[in-house]
């Protein structure tokens, strides 16, 4: 075994062990306390790390909200935008048609029942070209696979297409009454021709 050596104590000298036990403590207490601090010390720097975690959390929270409210009012808008436009349109497409309907029963009074009767065959004929045309024309619309941008494009692409026709209707209608009125100047002309000529010929029976 090996010989363990008793520190040799100086003579003379009376060691304190409540001294040196007493200070051992305190040192231990000190360096408990410093770790105690630190301890602290981190576990603060970390809440207010998480706080300001959740702040910016909460905030960002806050924002997306915003932002999906204001998109849900403008999707709103729009929306109603469009649903006034179309109401709009049907109206006067409404309006079209019953001034149209208005202008045809005008015409067919006028004519009276004797011309219906000897034009029939003829209305019936130019009624169907009428509705081989317009079916040559509308062709239906293909826009189920269509996004919201292409929707809109269309629905420019037959508004144009609309206005077109207007325009067309339009032109084809002024030009319909100037032939009207020219046939109607020239029966006049016709008419008064043939009544002078018919004077002419009975005054000339006299003077014989």
């Amino acid at each position: 075994m090996t010989n363990i050596t008793v520190p040799k104590i100086p003579d003379g000298d009376i060691v304190d062990f409540d001294d040196i036990q007493k200070k051992r403590q305190e040192k231990d207490l000190s360096e408990l306390q410093s770790l105690i601090e630190a301890h602290f010390e981190q576990r603060k720097k970390e809440e207010e790390e998480l706080i300001a975690l959740v702040n910016r959390i909460e905030k960002r929270r806050t924002e997306r909200a915003e932002q999906q409210r204001i998109r849900a009012e403008k999707e709103k808008e729009r929306q109603t935008r469009l649903a006034e436009e179309r109401e709009r349109k049907e109206q006067e497409d409404l309006r079209k048609k019953q001034d149209d309907d208005a202008k045809k029963k005008k015409v067919l009074t006028t004519m009276g029942p004797k011309a219906d009767n000897k034009k029939g065959g003829k209305k019936q004929t130019e009624r169907e070209k009428k509705k081989k045309i317009l079916a040559d024309r509308r062709k239906p619309l293909n826009i189920d696979h269509l996004n919201e941008d292409r929707l809109k494009e269309k629905a420019n692409e037959l508004w144009t297409w609309l206005m077109g026709l207007e325009s067309e209707k339009y032109d084809l209608t002024d030009k319909l009454k100037r032939q009207k009125y020219d046939i109607n100047l020239l029966l006049a002309r016709v008419h008064d021709h043939q009544s002078a000529k018919g004077r002419g010929n009975k005054m000339g029976g006299r003077l014989r």
